[in-house]
């Protein structure tokens, strides 16, 4: 089965959600194949991936202020706080989410539905320069 691999390096702006779809399908595309999947992995311990809304950007505002409320800064408890005080809480919400996600696609085009956009979504404050595999296989 072919394999087409790349990296998508990505600078975060600090906390929230950036989206990659277009970076994605680029990939997919210059892999030359039709039909497969596409899997995507964030080599890092303090963002994630998430499928989410794409159009209406509150959508992924609610959600990130929802985690945040689940997950505050201020726990007395974290013990892991090196980094600053959203070291630990990155990490969990990190740990919460998901660091991979798998796309199909058909005729070298993701089949996302139609609201759905590919995310990395930062955890951390401060901006990151942060790294995404993408393997693209089928035929």
């Amino acid at each position: 089965m072919p394999v087409h691999q790349a990296t998508i390096t990505l600078r975060t702006a600090g906390r929230g959600t950036q989206e990659i779809t277009a970076a994605v399908a680029r990939e997919v595309a210059r892999s030359g194949l039709k039909r497969g999947v596409a899997t995507l992995f964030c080599q890092h311990t303090s963002c994630s991936l998430v499928l989410m809304e794409n159009a209406d950007p509150s959508a992924r505002r609610d959600l990130e202020a929802w985690l945040h409320r689940l997950v505050p800064e201020d726990d007395l408890h974290f013990t892991h706080t090196a980094e600053g005080a959203d070291d630990m809480p990155s990490h969990i919400k990190m740990a919460l989410t998901r660091t991979s996600e798998s796309v199909p696609f058909t005729d070298g085009t993701l089949l996302l539905g139609t609201w759905q956009g590919v995310f990395l979504w930062e955890h951390r404050r401060a901006p990151h320069s942060r790294h995404v595999v993408v393997t693209v296989m089928g035929e």
